[in-house]
């Protein structure tokens, strides 16, 4: 067993790892990032549409109006002082990609361009076509290869994290395999950075990348770190009929309108200010309704963008072109696109406080895998990008002060060992006739059928049910490979694992939840009750294995809670 020793190291390499990992090198500490895929291959690269830019010139706006926003479109449920953190250093960290390299669009005058997203009241979300996560994040990864940085930082490529390490209530760093080799190595540290993003692939149909398997989070549930408001999945309103991949929001941005089967503009019913610019769970909502009462076609209704005009259409929405024109064989350019809602993002995460700080001393996290809490029950479009660059530099911010005085302690094989047994007792396994794949997907379609956007209570504890029988068939199916170099269906055995941990946290949280407040829908409990749940759901598990729920209350600066109107 090998012991590498680290100051700061960061799991996970997408937009808030990179931005933790440099973030800690400028400021001269020993660091360490580690994914299981390449950095670029991150899935950071699928955000399409923008960032937002509060207080980046007059197109910024004030961070008020982008702090309000926010806080409205979380239901309420943001804490206001991360919130406003967010808006407040956000158009920074634009502005830093942008000097970095990011060639964001312009307007015929060479400032940056922008267009508007959901639920904001102005045009503030600055873009690069419909490739900006993909962008930004190539342009961070450049700054990682600079000599100053790659030759002083360790970057382990395609490693699996299978635990962390904790010691004496302190997190000291993980247990990996090098997927090259099949061996597991210590990776200790003085201060460990969850920077893994979502949990997506919970779900089926999903936005998101096969590799969104809520590692992270499963990691810090086992590891004894607590868990927020699992229960708010957001449901994006433009995903591919068939295949749920996302058609950026950008799209509506540009002026794109949503029809159903009789060429009705049918926002107008729902949301007759902000009409396809409303929130993503508003939008959502009111494009399920139709689907159910008759006016979609075949589960779907319509993306109309064929008034927008070609040029148009391949100067901003490209990567959108392309795709309807590869996967579904349509001209959005003259054609209507079938779109309906999907699972696109977890407003929930492993519990952090406005610097990343997690309650387990050494341990952070950043980006989609942490809740601290700034999306709340509803996520803003374009607010993703910018949580992960904001906060992912202030968790370094914060740890690289922190470790000073602290001590590497001496590892030993037990918590290698420990793991190793587990993987050796998967590849001793017969085959029982189940396979991983099966059992992957039965949990995603019954997921999305029981705790999907519409919840009732009979469905929430039938999944429950579900869930315990997904995890029987778990504890007994086996592998066909046997090696070790690249044997992915060891990984997707222990992914399978990390994702029926969330799926659970996710059902049982919106059984407890008896309300209806952004994307937690509840038919049972149709309206927001501020009085008892204008609070946070916790799920701490114990050292004995049981599981605690708790509450936390909801940080309130400005913005008294009120009735949502779009």
């Amino acid at each position: 067993m090998a012991v590498y020793e680290h100051d700061v190291l960061v799991i996970g390499a997408g937009l808030a790892g990179m931005r933790a990992a440099i973030a800690a090198q400028e400021m001269g500490a020993d660091v360490a990032m580690i994914s299981k895929v390449h950095p670029v291959r991150s899935h950071s690269n699928a955000a399409q549409g923008g960032i937002n830019g509060p207080g980046v010139g007059e197109d910024g706006g004030p961070w008020e109006e982008h702090a309000f926003e926010t806080t409205k479109a979380s239901d309420y449920l943001g804490d206001q002082d991360a919130i406003e953190i967010l808006a407040k250093e956000g158009g920074r960290e634009v502005l830093q990609t942008e000097h970095w390299g990011v060639v964001y669009s312009r307007k015929e005058d060479g400032r940056m361009a922008v267009r508007r997203f959901g639920g904001m009241g102005k045009a503030r979300t600055f873009f690069v076509g419909a490739i900006t996560g993909q962008a930004i994040l190539h342009v961070l990864y450049e700054q990682l290869m600079k000599p100053a940085i790659h030759n002083a930082m360790r970057n382990y490529e395609e490693w699996f994290v299978t635990s962390l390490i904790v010691d004496d209530g302190q997190c000291r760093g993980c247990v990996a395999m090098n997927i090259r080799t099949g061996e597991l190595h210590a990776i200790t540290a003085k201060a460990t950075v969850i920077a893994t993003g979502g949990l997506g692939r919970v779900y089926e149909p999903s936005t998101n990348a096969l590799i969104c398997t809520g590692d992270g989070i499963s990691l810090a549930y086992r590891a004894g770190a607590p868990i927020m408001d699992m229960e708010m999945v957001q449901i994006h309103p433009t995903t591919l009929k068939g295949s749920g991949v996302l058609i950026t929001e950008g799209a509506r941005g540009e002026g794109a309108y949503l029809l159903n089967k009789d060429g009705e503009r049918f926002m107008e019913k729902y949301a007759p200010n902000l009409m396809e610019l409303a929130s993503r769970d508003v939008v959502s909502r009111a494009e399920q309704m139709e689907i159910d009462e008759g006016r979609g076609v075949d589960d779907c209704v319509f993306l109309d963008m064929r008034h927008l005009g070609e040029k148009l259409i391949r100067e901003r929405l490209e990567e959108i072109y392309e795709i309807a024109r590869d996967l579904v064989n349509i001209d959005i350019a003259t054609e209507l696109l079938p779109i309906r809602p999907g699972v696109h993002y977890i407003m929930g995460g492993v519990k952090t406080d406005i610097d990343g700080v997690t309650p387990m001393p050494g341990l952070y996290s950043a980006g989609e895998a942490a809740c601290v809490s700034v999306h709340g029950a509803n996520r803003v479009g374009a607010n993703s990008l910018l949580d992960t660059l904001v906060f992912g530099r202030r968790a370094a911010e914060h740890a690289v002060p922190w470790i000073q005085g602290q001590k590497f302690r001496p590892i030993p094989e037990s918590v290698v060992e420990r793991d190793r047994a587990m993987i050796q007792g998967v590849l001793n396994r017969g085959m029982n006739g189940d396979r991983i794949a099966r059992i992957r997907r039965d949990m995603g379609e019954s997921m999305n059928t029981n705790v999907g956007m519409f919840r009732h209570p009979d469905k929430l504890n039938a999944q429950l049910e579900n869930l315990r029988q997904l995890r029987a068939r778990y504890d007994k199916v086996g592998v066909e490979d046997k090696g070790k170099v690249f044997n992915t269906d060891i990984l997707f055995h222990i992914e399978l694992g990390y994702m029926l941990d969330c799926a659970e946290m996710i059902t049982k949280s919106a059984i407890e939840r008896k309300e209806s407040r952004g994307a937690h829908t509840r038919l049972d409990y149709p309206n927001r009750d501020d009085e008892n749940w204008l609070k946070h759901i916790v799920l701490t598990k114990q050292p004995d294995g049981s599981e605690k729920m708790s509450y936390l209350p909801v940080t309130i600066t400005q913005w008294q809670p009120q009735e949502r109107k779009y």
